[in-house]
């Protein structure tokens, strides 16, 4: 196997086998606790820029298939793991995760401690890296990248690049792509929905002139701050009073668009197991993750409003319901894949609140 180096920001270096592309990579390097769902994560837009280590040591023992993409194509830049299983072992395996990777032009590295880099990202907080595969490499130039890499960009490249409909018998909805999860367009289908698909910048306006009876703002990549026209569009879609349900980056940027602020977190939530409590509720949900920033506690008018889920494990804001207008807003994934699916019942909050906004009834979820 051809050797491969991974060195960090801080200057930490990791020796281990080159797996994928041989191509040089500078990315921000960040952990997910996932067992499974490694396709799912690839293709998840939400990393693109980013480096994913997965935590658990043993990854492609299912290999590979057509069915499993959450989206057109990978986003990961790289994919960092202790130990790659040579063959699938799967009945809907049609291909080794190795070759996948160099399918798809994904730079990896294996055979590296990635329990001593996960406690170096949780202990300094997620960083830029390199992969390399050249044995004499210019250590000065290299720092040099990864001081001056951001990510930045990454919603204009993950959007669709043009309106799709997929037609239902329910309610009309326009989903607007930030950087999707196919299991989005999906999870709305079941339910009914009637589906619009818009590129991210599609002017407001355009959307509320096609008379739909909801939106849904989706997850996506990158620092929400960094969407001004997008957040002010948000806000016209938020003054129409039409039923709004927003994820993760959609989240996000509903909350900027409403006052709110937000935060880079230290090492961020990237797995299928976190625990958020349902304050309405009472219960506690185990969920999928994928997001670097958060809403800043505390940020958000209370009169506007209200905290609706919390994170169990340290407390952060997970869920917003306004009280002004119909929306609501989780930074969670409910619709998951990979991960749990205990809270794919907030898009039935989401019919029921369409439903009751055009019967004239309760105007927030």
């Amino acid at each position: 196997m051809l050797k491969a180096t991974l060195i960090l920001e801080n200057g930490a270096i990791f020796e281990g086998e080159s797996i994928g592309s041989t191509e040089d990579v500078v990315c921000e390097m960040v952990f997910n606790t996932s067992m499974v769902g490694y396709q799912e994560i690839l293709t998840d837009p939400s990393y693109a820029g980013q480096g994913v280590v997965m935590t658990y040591p043993l990854i492609g023992n299912y290999g590979a298939n057509g069915e499993d993409d959450e989206s057109r194509r990978p986003w990961a830049e790289a994919l960092i793991i202790r130990h790659l299983a040579p063959r699938g072992s799967n009945f809907r395996c049609t291909s080794t995760l190795n070759d996948y990777l160099i399918r798809h032009g994904i730079t990896g590295i294996q055979d590296i401690d990635t329990r001593a880099l996960t406690r170096i990202l949780r202990m300094q907080g997620v960083m830029n890296g390199v992969i390399t595969c050249e044995e004499h490499y210019d250590m000065d130039a290299l720092m040099e990248k990864m001081r001056a890499y951001r990510v930045r960009g990454t919603v204009e490249r993950t959007t669709i690049g043009h309106v799709e409909h997929i037609p239902g018998p329910g309610y009309r909805v326009a989903l607007y792509d930030f950087g999707e999860k196919i299991n989005m367009t999906k999870r709305l289908s079941a339910y009914g929905c009637d589906l619009t698909v818009y590129p991210a910048h599609t002017p407001a306006g355009e959307v509320l002139a096609g008379n739909y009876d909801g939106i849904m703002l989706s997850n996506g990549p990158g620092d929400p701050a960094d969407c001004v026209e997008i957040i002010g569009e948000v806000k016209k879609l938020y003054d129409s009073g039409l039923p709004i349900f927003a994820i993760c980056l959609g989240h996000q940027l509903m909350a900027l668009a409403n006052g709110a602020t937000t935060r880079k977190m230290r090492f961020g939530h990237r797995g299928a197991n976190h625990p958020v409590k349902d304050l309405k509720r009472g219960r506690c949900f185990i969920t999928s993750q994928n997001h670097g920033y958060v809403v800043e506690e505390g940020s958000m008018d209370p009169a506007v409003a209200q905290v609706s889920h919390v994170n169990v494990n340290d407390g952060s804001l997970e869920g917003l319901r306004y009280l002004q207008k119909p929306v609501f807003t989780v930074q969670f994934h409910p619709e998951a894949s990979p991960g749990p699916v205990d809270t794919d019942y907030l898009f039935q909050d989401f019919i029921d609140l369409i439903r009751q906004t055009k019967e004239g009834g309760r105007t927030n979820a």
